[in-house]
């Protein structure tokens, strides 16, 4: 790991003033992503600027029903909240899905939505990557990509979001609320994360000093009934081949509403929109489910080792809904 600065200061707004005049500066959170970049030299920032501190780290009820989410909420407290577990079941089982009990209790919400791509080649520096390094090229996609992205792909990038918790969110239609260099904003959750494009080194839109300081989960009655899948190599400590984050409203078998969202399939947590207009409306049935699916899955662009993603994501979202529409009695 090379040198670095390490500076704590007292409120947002000085981090966020520090880092905008820092170039090659980076907040830290809990740093389980970030610190473990720097060992391997994929990111070298020469200016790290903790922020762990400087916002919430409680769940709040909002009025409403919705509730607001402290950036700094370990990944453990905000999974275990009476709250999440109760309104936003598939928030608390995606976050479960993710990492190991120590690295939960380190990882904050707003630094898990901020999670680089786990694609072999963006971590190993010795080869090209147009992620890590652009114009160098992209070594996945005429080499190992069995992990990787089947939608919204580019010639420059065909990696993967790893974040689970982001999918959750993605569904639920949640907002994220930043300070930066220009002021606060809110952004939807389906705006904040970008497809690779030509600019793959990008994967927000977010700028440079830019600090998520929250995170808004709406009211959604029917999110009770909302549930996480993840499929993946192994039980434990493993990112999704494909996940499935739903909710799903059904009034007397027919579906009033639903909201999908896909993991492991592209740059960014898939929000499943052509799924969804399919759905509503329509009888609960397994083939329409299937055909839901399908309807999403059109445009996906698998390569030679990753094509199998197309039926497992069919599949999987298929019986997810499934499982929510028709619980066991």
């Amino acid at each position: 790991m090379r040198p670095f600065r390490y500076a704590r200061v007292d409120d947002v707004p000085g981090a966020v003033a520090l880092l905008a005049r820092t170039p090659g500066g980076a907040f830290l959170g809990g740093g389980t992503n970030l610190v473990d970049l720097m060992k391997l030299d994929v990111v070298t920032p020469d200016l790290l600027v903790d922020v762990r501190r400087l916002t919430s780290d409680r769940v709040e009820e909002l009025p409403g029903g919705g509730i607001r989410i402290g950036a700094a909420t370990p990944n453990s407290d905000l999974a275990a909240d009476p709250l999440v577990r109760r309104r936003y079941p598939v928030l608390s089982q995606a976050l479960l899905s993710g990492a190991s009990g120590q690295l939960r209790n380190l990882a904050t919400a707003g630094g898990n939505l901020l999670q680089r791509t786990r694609c072999v080649y963006f971590q190993n520096v010795t080869t090209p990557c147009n992620k890590r390094q652009p114009g160098t090229g992209c070594s996945a996609i005429d080499g190992h990509h069995r992990e990787l992205a089947i939608l919204g792909t580019s010639p420059e990038c065909v990696a993967t979001h790893p974040s689970d918790f982001a999918v959750a969110l993605t569904a639920l239609g949640a907002v994220v609320h930043t300070e930066g260099p220009d002021g606060g904003r809110s952004i939807p959750m389906g705006d904040l994360h970008r497809l690779p494009g030509n600019e793959p080194q990008r994967d927000t839109i977010l700028q440079h000093g830019e600090l998520i300081t929250a995170i808004e989960v709406p009211p959604l009655p029917f999110a009770t009934c909302s549930h996480y899948r993840k499929v993946r190599d192994r039980a434990s400590y493993a990112f999704a081949l494909v996940s499935v984050a739903a909710a799903i409203d059904v009034v007397d078998g027919v579906v009033r509403d639903v909201r999908i969202a896909l993991g492991g399939v592209a740059h960014k947590p898939w929000r499943a929109t052509r799924a969804e207009e399919f759905l509503r409306g329509g009888p609960v049935e397994e083939d329409r489910f299937r055909a839901a699916a399908e309807a999403e899955l059109a445009e996906a662009r698998p390569l030679p080792d990753n094509a199998f993603k197309v039926p497992l994501a069919r599949n999987t979202l298929a019986r997810t809904l499934l499982d929510l529409a028709r619980p066991p009695a």
